[in-house]
């Protein structure tokens, strides 16, 4: 099994954390909030306010769940358009009242049922792009295993993008690249080395700015430690006068040729 897709099966493993273990083991105080106000609440999609240390933050994470039960109810952490619309609602009222965002990104991709697409599943992850470009407050999204396509990039234009070490970001899962290159699914490994879609070749193309180690996965040191991390990037960013601007250029300059110098 090849380097890149041994590192999808990873970020599909069922025993890795999931959104709301992460939100359970570094905030403190947390309150779900529920509902886009327009259709329906989405639990694919958990969010609300809780403390970092102390300070109030919106928490947004997408949910796999870990039994089979808790996945038919996440389903599968497919996000519906009023999962994306939730999102962004408890995005704007951080705006409004001034605190950071932070999101855990962990989806194959957005749900393409016909129900989904009738409401406006692709203006919905456009809207979060649009918003999350002015969001007047910092952004942190850590991807914590599968970044599918517009399913993860619709809570993931952030200030800051980190990835766990055996996550993935891609346009499209190695099963979906291999069917529509060589109409044959089983080339999924080739597909995803073509792909660069680890860790690493994020970073090198100035995708993600940080690499988090998995030692310790699952355990109090390993959520102590993000939770260290999280509080002085938020603290960093919360004291920064161009936060708009600098989002701008970062996305601007996401695969160019002085980043990929940069990395190297």
């Amino acid at each position: 099994m090849s380097g890149a897709y041994s590192r999808v099966r990873q970020a599909r493993d069922n025993g890795r954390p999931t959104g709301l273990d992460y939100i359970k083991n570094i905030f403190d105080g947390f309150i779900e909030l529920h509902g886009d106000r327009r259709y329906a609440d989405d639990p694919a999609i958990v969010g609300g306010i809780a403390t970092l240390n102390g300070n109030p933050v919106t928490v947004i994470a997408i949910e796999k769940g870990h039994t089979a039960k808790e996945r038919t109810y996440r389903n599968f952490g497919a996000p519906h358009p009023e999962g994306y619309r939730k999102a962004l609602r408890l995005m704007k009222q951080a705006e409004k009242f001034g605190r950071p965002v932070i999101c855990f990104v962990d989806t194959s991709g957005a749900y393409c049922g016909v129900g989904a697409e009738e409401r406006g599943q692709g203006q919905a992850i456009a809207e979060n792009l649009l918003e999350m470009s002015t969001l007047c407050v910092p952004i942190v999204s850590v991807l914590i295993g599968e970044g599918g396509s517009g399913g993860a990039l619709a809570l993931a234009l952030a200030d800051r993008v980190w990835m766990l070490q055996n996550a993935v970001y891609s346009v499209i899962s190695p099963e979906g690249c291999a069917s529509i290159l060589w109409k044959d699914s089983s080339k999924a490994e080739t597909a995803a080395e073509s792909l660069k879609l680890t860790a690493e070749d994020a970073k090198s193309f100035g995708v993600v700015e940080r690499i988090l180690s998995e030692k310790e996965i699952g355990k109090k040191e390993f959520y102590h430690r993000i939770r260290t991390l999280l509080t002085e990037e938020i603290g960093e960013l919360a004291n920064d006068l161009d936060l708009i601007g600098k989002r701008y250029e970062r996305f601007r300059r996401i695969g160019t040729e002085t980043v990929i110098k940069e990395s190297v």
